[in-house]
């Protein structure tokens, strides 16, 4: 999105309420700087049924550099949208895995507490950003506030959400034993973006929210699950290392013997003679 009277190289805030803004529709694009959004009305093409516990009206999401951005939006009455320089926040943001998240689509919807919290640690730095000398240390403690806040809520939204979600840790274990069953180790081991396209979502939301409801990462899952199918195939086969190695989508055995002995302490033929 465009705006009018950009004050600053490193960061750029706007409050749709008092300033002008430009296009209201783009084809997507590829931004060279973080976006942090808050907005009080639904996204007018984001379908989305909001759980109970999600009370709030406002959503927030953010976008990192190099990311493609599109819109399609209404002409906003309200909100905030806070644009910063990599060189400018990269050194918090990169403590922050929603960076990588699927920008509306997997925003969080907030509550109604957490709804006044924002638009409250928006509007100060708004106001910061619009003195005549902005003190550009200031609003970047304001921003970390918002991202370390931000996490929380993400944090809070998925616990609040594991109703619906554990059909995705569901989903999950299925087409990972899909993908097995199938016969697919000429495609090699899945990877954790493979899941998450099947869940339609980004990797990184889903890798978080893999982590928050069972306690453990995708990549960690899926280990677990190659591990006992080789497993049941040294014990219960005759199929040779080798074999094995490649059955379970590994390119090279000595691959497969070096995994299997990091996680078991043993080396698949020690462990097939015991």
């Amino acid at each position: 999105m465009t705006f009018e009277g950009v004050k600053d190289d490193d960061v750029h805030i706007v409050d749709f309420s008092v300033d002008k803004h430009g296009l209201l529709k783009s084809a997507p694009i590829s931004i060279d700087f973080y976006i942090l959004a808050l907005k009080p009305p639904m996204h007018k093409n984001l379908v989305y049924e909001m759980p109970a516990e999600d009370a709030g009206s406002s959503y927030m999401f953010v976008n990192s550099p190099n990311a493609s951005q599109g819109w399609d939006v209404e002409q906003p009455a309200a909100g905030f949208v806070i644009c910063a320089s990599k060189r400018y926040l990269e050194k918090i943001a990169k403590n922050y895995s929603f960076f990588n998240y699927n920008s509306v689509l997997e925003a969080i919807f907030l509550t109604k507490d957490e709804e006044v919290l924002l638009w409250d640690l928006y509007d100060k730095t708004y106001r910061e950003f619009k003195k005549a000398q902005i003190n550009k240390d200031i609003i970047l403690s304001y921003i970390a506030l918002i991202l370390s806040y931000t996490q929380t809520f993400y944090d809070r939204q998925f616990r609040s959400r594991s109703k619906t979600y554990n059909k995705v840790v569901t989903d999950f274990h299925q087409h990972l034993a899909q993908y097995f069953s199938e016969n697919n180790s000429v495609a090699g081991l899945p990877s954790v973006a493979y899941f998450a396209q099947k869940s339609f979502l980004s990797p990184n939301y889903f890798g978080d929210l893999i982590k928050h409801l069972t306690g453990k990462s995708p990549i960690d899952h899926i280990h677990d699950y190659v591990l006992d199918l080789a497993k049941q195939k040294l014990l219960h086969s005759n199929l040779s290392i080798s074999e094995i190695s490649y059955s379970l989508g590994f390119d090279y055995p000595n691959y497969f013997a070096r995994f299997f002995r990091k996680n078991t302490g043993f080396s698949p033929k020690e462990y097939r003679n015991q």
